[in-house]
């Protein structure tokens, strides 16, 4: 099946490196963003997100999770979050899939792009987890497949957002 799905990448990330939780300052907030798309296979991205990060330190109760219609909706909502002030970083999560026709491309490159100049601009880290598979066919082995995938995706975005938030603030502590 990795061989339909061309995700061979997948066998190898089965292993999530061990990343000892840093000491958590108690201002540090996340934004959780997830796309409402193939909902019941990105749920399984912040079920393991929230987990993760748990485990390394941040309270489920610094985690505010919210939904946009589609990956296209999410740069807005980043954007409005981050303005806010409130949020040390801000996690994306989607599922931009092909059906059939060549826009999911463009979607995804708009998405992924528009969220790289906006933590460039605001100084604020945006961490992805909004993927577009070479191949998605909805039917039930794919849907396993890749709920199975954003489980390994949501550990590497807690994994990830940690370690910018702690890298972030050991550079602003050294300037």
């Amino acid at each position: 099946m990795n061989q339909i799905l061309n995700q061979t990448a997948l066998e190898n990330s089965h292993s999530v490196p061990d990343v000892r939780p840093p000491t958590r300052g108690s201002g540090d907030r996340v934004a959780f963003i997830q796309a409402c798309w193939h909902k019941e296979i990105v749920d399984q991205c912040r079920i393991a997100f929230m987990e993760e990060a748990e485990r390394l330190g941040l309270q489920p109760a610094s985690i505010d999770v919210f939904e946009t219609p589609g990956s296209f909706e999410i740069p807005l909502q980043a954007k409005t979050l981050a303005g806010s002030g409130r949020y040390a970083a801000i996690v994306a999560a989607g599922l931009i899939v092909d059906g059939g026709v060549y826009r999911h491309e463009f979607v995804a490159d708009a998405v992924i792009s528009a969220l790289m100049r906006l933590q460039m601009e605001v100084c604020v880290p945006v961490i992805s987890a909004v993927l577009t598979p070479q191949r998605f066919h909805d039917h039930e082995d794919h849907r396993r497949f890749f709920r199975d995938h954003f489980l390994i995706k949501g550990r590497e975005a807690a994994q990830a957002c940690m370690r910018t938030i702690d890298n972030i603030a050991a550079a602003r502590k050294a300037a």
